[in-house]
């Protein structure tokens, strides 16, 4: 079984974004940059699918600038068998990167695709259910737990309130939530061998894709500063200033 695991370069969760200056968008230069944890989950269980026998061979695709091959090295690192980036430097919204995975999919053929649910940069949650969309495949999205077997994948999804578990026929698609499980951190002798490891680097227009983006940013802001709370003295208080000022009760 071939798996296909889409991985993007966003800013590292650790770092607090920044506004640029002229509210044109979130400032990267000079910031740290990493997988997206979401897309990291994603290939943590291609990676655990293929030692327990199930998966013959893991491929990492990153659709974006050419510094997101530090990014498919640490897919490779963690397991990933090789890559292929697709080099672009217009700016990737879900549905441009969904037609460039499903023209991926048509000539690699995977039996299964696991991607993360949502990227942390712009929380759109669209892509894996767009590509399932173009394909015309089942989709298993906002996954808990993942078991495959002859011909189906079994998806547990989350969902408010609790949980769905949903039989697949494959091939199929995937997106991975935060409790599918805890990514493994790529040892030094991996990354060493990651190096080696092959990486395809193809462009938006050999796949037959335009990129051109069809969403414009009007402006970008900080969020409003949260006003200091003040203590009461007594619940009597309390109540007094949210029935006589807040007047909600």
């Amino acid at each position: 079984m071939k798996v296909l695991v889409p991985v993007k370069r966003v800013i590292d969760y650790n770092i607090k974004p920044r506004v640029k200056a002229d509210g044109s968008g979130v400032e990267t230069a000079g910031v740290k940059m990493s997988m997206n944890p979401f897309d990291e989950i994603a290939v943590e269980e291609a990676v655990r699918l293929k030692e327990k026998g199930v998966v013959s061979e893991i491929i990492a695709v990153s659709i974006g600038e050419a510094k997101a091959q530090d990014t498919l090295r640490t897919a490779m690192a963690m397991g990933a068998d090789r890559s292929i980036l697709v080099e672009t430097d217009v700016v990737t919204e879900p549905l441009s990167v969904a037609k460039v995975l499903k023209a991926l999919v048509e000539k690699e053929k995977p039996d299964l695709i696991i991607l993360g649910k949502q990227a942390i940069d712009d929380d759109m949650n669209a892509t894996g259910q767009m590509l399932a969309g173009l394909l015309g495949r089942p989709q298993g999205t906002f996954a808990s737990k993942v078991d495959v077997t002859d011909g189906s994948v079994t998806v547990m999804r989350e969902i408010d309130g609790g949980s769905q578990t949903v039989k697949l026929a494959l091939p199929a698609i995937i997106t991975a939530d935060l409790r599918l499980n805890e990514p493994r951190y790529a040892s030094l002798p991996n990354i060493m061998k990651a190096r080696k490891k092959p990486m395809e680097k193809i462009t938006p227009a050999d796949l037959g894709v335009d990129m051109t983006p069809r969403l414009s940013v009007v402006s970008v802001a900080e969020p409003p500063e949260r006003k200091a709370g003040i203590k009461l003295d007594s619940a009597a208080e309390l109540v007094s200033r949210l029935r006589n000022e807040a007047k909600v009760i």
